[in-house]
């Protein structure tokens, strides 16, 4: 017994690498796994083709693989090898018409075009003459020495020159407002540097200017022009037919000036403003209405007479209230303002602004008429009996109040 225990260690250590043979004894590969044994492995070259076609679709011809028929028991494992190709082919462009697999041009009937060699030729197609570009056009003008721009040959080098004069150009409005002179033939010579000079010399340096517009209300807003307020102003005053113009801009610190004045001259019915006033727009257009609605009727319905002329006494005037020390700023001297002293009627009648006598009855009647119907048109109405600074004349104004108020002395 002694001596079956002392072998079993031995006969272990031989049992298990037995058993391991055993059980692996199915892992070893055959020697004609690949029908030739080791030596029947391919070059890399050849693997490498394989492995290309294998890889799909890339545009060529499969049938230029052929295919090896079986020959013995090494070929029942890989029947559908592929020989290798030793030929090299190149791929086709992706958007080729051999990718395509297109062998003849395709008409544009089927969807492609085909386009010419010489380019596609729009004009043509359309059956519009040829149009010659502007750079065209400046080159062959140049070429045939009719050019109306400058030409300047040797550019680059010392003694750069021109070449030719240009055409004339033909003398526009502008050109005439801006009194350059034309020729004879009526087309406007731009003078050259050398005659500008000599002029200048001779008549004295002038100042560059810009045409200026006749007519303040063509010019945009946004250019400096007049606001849209005072163009509706003016354009209503040709309608009630007032006779004025526009004059330049008045500014005598913060507390004077006129930034768009008019000269009032008449109004309609050729009544005549003497002398002409220089005022804003505003008190014009009521100072206009007032005199066509309310003082010509008044006059007729009292004289038999319209009126023919209104002599004023003051319109625009830096100056305070009353021309008093220390008081506010009047509203002449804003231009809102305007004073009559006298009326003319077309019978040649003169009604003075004053204090009437006791049978005045006609003429106390036409200026009680005035103070009654002026107040719907103007704000401020002052006149005879109103204050020792208004016995003479009649004051109306169009003074702004925060309540709305309207003073007017009846």
């Amino acid at each position: 017994m002694a001596f079956v225990s002392r072998l079993r260690r031995p006969l272990g250590l031989l049992l298990i690498p037995a058993m391991l043979a055993a059980c692996s004894g199915g892992l070893a590969p055959p020697e004609d796994i690949d029908g030739g044994g080791v030596s029947a492995i391919r070059p890399m070259a050849e693997v490498s083709q394989n492995q290309t076609r294998d890889m799909g679709d890339t545009g060529e011809d499969v049938s230029v693989y052929p295919v090896s028929e079986p020959t013995g028991a090494s070929d029942s494992v890989d029947t559908a090898m592929v020989a290798p190709v030793t030929e090299k082919k190149r791929l086709p462009m992706i958007d080729s018409d051999e990718a395509m697999g297109i062998s003849d041009p395709v008409q544009a009937s089927s969807g492609v075009l085909t386009v010419p060699d010489g380019g596609v030729n729009m004009d043509e197609g359309l059956g519009v003459g040829r149009v010659e570009g502007l750079a065209e056009a400046q080159a062959n003008e140049i070429a045939e020495g009719n050019a109306t721009q400058v030409v300047v040959d040797g550019i680059g080098s010392d003694t750069p020159q021109q070449v030719g004069q240009p055409e004339g150009i033909p003398m526009s409005d502008a050109g005439m407002e801006m009194n350059l002179p034309a020729e004879n033939d009526g087309y406007l010579r731009v003078p050259d540097k050398a005659t500008t000079r000599k002029r200048q010399a001779v008549e004295g340096e002038q100042v560059a200017f810009l045409p200026r517009l006749s007519n303040p209300m063509q010019m945009p807003e946004t250019m400096g022009g007049m606001p849209a307020s005072e163009k509706a102003c003016r354009q209503r005053l040709q309608r009630l037919g007032v006779k004025f113009r526009d004059v330049p801009r008045i500014s005598r610190g913060r507390s004077c000036g006129i930034e768009w004045p008019v000269e009032l001259s008449g109004l309609s019915g050729g009544i005549q403003i003497k002398p002409a006033a220089q005022v804003n727009c505003q008190i014009t257009e009521a100072f206009a209405r007032w005199v066509k609605d309310e003082l010509v009727p008044s006059s007729r319905m009292r004289y038999l007479s319209g009126v023919s002329a209104i002599h004023q006494m003051s319109s625009y005037s830096c100056r305070t209230m009353n021309s008093q020390k220390g008081a506010a700023m009047s509203e002449h001297a804003k231009g809102n303002a305007i004073d009559v002293g006298k009326i003319v009627l077309k019978n040649g009648k003169a009604i003075v602004i004053e204090k009437k006598g006791f049978f005045a009855f006609r003429e106390k009647g036409l200026l009680k008429a005035v103070r009654g119907d002026s107040c719907k048109y103007f704000s401020t109405v002052l006149g005879p009996g109103s204050d020792r600074f208004h016995k003479d004349h009649f004051h109306f104004d169009l003074r702004a109040r925060k309540s709305g108020y309207r003073h007017c002395s009846l």
